[in-house]
Formats: structure tokens, sequence, C-alpha cells
């Protein structure tokens, strides 16, 4: 399974979009291995107020869409 970000210019300056990416990464190694969807490809998109979001709430979510993906 492959894994894709993309974050735009509109979340923030590089900075932020790099922490945005990293936080994706983490989740990514932790979630998409056990939940993901075999012989696909995952993208995530980084959206405004996700780097504000506590981690354990993005991880809820993404374990929910992937979840609902599997269904």
């Amino acid at each position: 399974m492959r894994v894709g970000f993309t974050v735009t210019r509109r979340i923030g300056n590089a900075v932020t979009r790099n922490r945005m990416k990293r936080r994706f990464r983490a989740l990514a190694r932790e979630l998409i291995p056990t939940h993901g969807y075999p012989g696909s490809d995952h993208v995530m998109i980084g959206r405004s107020g996700g780097i504000e979001r506590e981690f354990a709430l993005l991880r809820q979510d993404l374990t929910r869409a992937l979840q609902r993906v599997s269904k």
C-alpha cells in the first residue's frame, strides 16, 4: 500500500505545512498497515484546522475514514 500527502499553501507557511505532513506520516505509519485497504493507494489531504487539532482526534478521524472505505 502506498500513501501520499498533500497540504496546500492555504494551510500556512512552509513550517506549518511540513508539521502537518509529519503528523500525517506518523498517523500513516501507525494506522495504514493495520486498517488500510489492501492493494490501493491512500492520499491524505491537509485541511485548515488540522494543525491545531489534537493528535488523538486526528487518529480517530483517520481510523473512522479507513473503516468506512473498507466496508
